[in-house]
């Protein structure tokens, strides 16, 4: 199937792509992630280990990965008003992946910004503040990891 865009061609702002590292072990990543989402205003309903389960279930024999499913209800409700298919794409994934033992790389990406680049969001004033409001929250907390001890400052494709 051909893609109707060049992928290659998206800029990584427009999709609020976000990534950084963080020079620790892979439990300790998951929870400096939780403690900066819970800081600025996530609540993490839905997490899990893709890893663990793929390892268990077809002996993937994958290294430590993990998702923090984010979500800030008071956007949530808004984006709902707006079109109920955003649902489809919820929550909001912070993803850990262990690069390296004691590096793990942090990478989220805004399903928000991605609904209205699908057109499944709408062309609103509306939708606009809760790109704004899910851009303020996002940057906060990769402020708050870019700040921490353990990261490092991540480049490009890196």
């Amino acid at each position: 199937m051909a893609l109707p865009f060049d992928p290659a061609a998206i800029d990584p702002a427009d999709i609020g792509e976000n990534q950084v590292v963080l020079e620790q072990s892979h439990e300790n990543a998951i929870e400096t992630v939780r403690t900066a989402c819970l800081d600025c205003g996530f609540g993490i309903p839905v997490e899990f280990s893709p890893s663990e389960l793929l390892n268990e279930k077809v002996d993937a024999d994958r290294d430590p990965y993990y998702v923090l499913g984010a979500c800030n209800p008071a956007v949530a409700d808004r984006a709902l008003d707006e079109t109920l298919k955003i649902g489809g794409l919820f929550p909001c994934n912070m993803v850990v992946w262990e690069e390296a033992p004691g590096r793990q790389r942090v990478y989220h990406l805004s399903i928000m910004r991605i609904a209205h680049a699908l057109g499944i969001a709408p062309d609103s004033a509306e939708w606009d503040g809760v790109l704004e409001r899910t851009g303020e929250l996002t940057e906060q907390a990769f402020a708050m990891l870019e700040a921490h001890e353990d990261a490092v400052a991540v480049t490009g494709d890196e």
